[in-house]
């Protein structure tokens, strides 16, 4: 399993257009970005198809990425998750528009068991921590980073402004950080 270093050492070497680097960087990360990808999106294929997009997007912008005690793995996950937040944004501006099915063929990018072992593990304790928080801002949480609702989606569904709905998340991310850290 990769340390924080190796990750950082790994978007520095991608920032310099090392491609050894970022291949190790994706063997690495891609099996949990894809989960990321596969929660927003709720669809397989799709978020294959956003996988590779959100590759490029992380071989584009590495230089962007700024060690400052936060994970990289953090940074990496933002940029997934944003990414098919973006999906689904232009989806819901495109309801009437058909689908076209996808003409290639990707290989199976399904972590292995080792991956779901630790995915597991991880999963159960951000659950453990969501439990923790106020119940809801731990719905708001999930709202915004599971089902991509934009902060306006959730300070209407709440009945509070729209910066107090901010200070909710901010507030609710440190404290998770915090549980997750322990």
């Amino acid at each position: 399993m990769a340390t924080r270093d190796d990750l950082e050492r790994w978007l520095a070497g991608a920032a310099l257009g090392d491609r050894a680097a970022f291949g190790h960087l994706y063997d690495a990360t891609a099996a949990k970005l894809f989960g990321v990808a596969l929660r927003v999106l709720g669809n397989r294929a799709e978020a294959e198809d956003a996988l590779q997009d959100i590759y490029v997007k992380i071989w584009r912008n590495a230089d962007r990425y700024r060690v400052n005690g936060l994970s990289p793995i953090t940074w990496l996950a933002t940029v997934a998750r944003n990414h098919c937040i973006d999906i689904l944004r232009r989806k819901r501006a495109e309801v009437g528009r058909s689908e076209m099915p996808a003409d290639d063929v990707l290989r199976d990018l399904a972590p292995g068991p080792e991956a779901n072992a630790i995915a597991k593990g991880e999963a159960k304790a951000i659950v453990d921590c969501l439990a923790e928080l106020e119940a809801a801002r731990s719905e708001a949480v999930r709202r915004a980073y599971l089902e991509g609702e934009t902060y306006a989606e959730l300070a209407a569904r709440f009945d509070v402004p729209l910066n107090t709905m901010r200070t909710w998340l901010r507030r609710s991310l440190i404290a998770l950080r915090e549980c997750l850290s322990r």
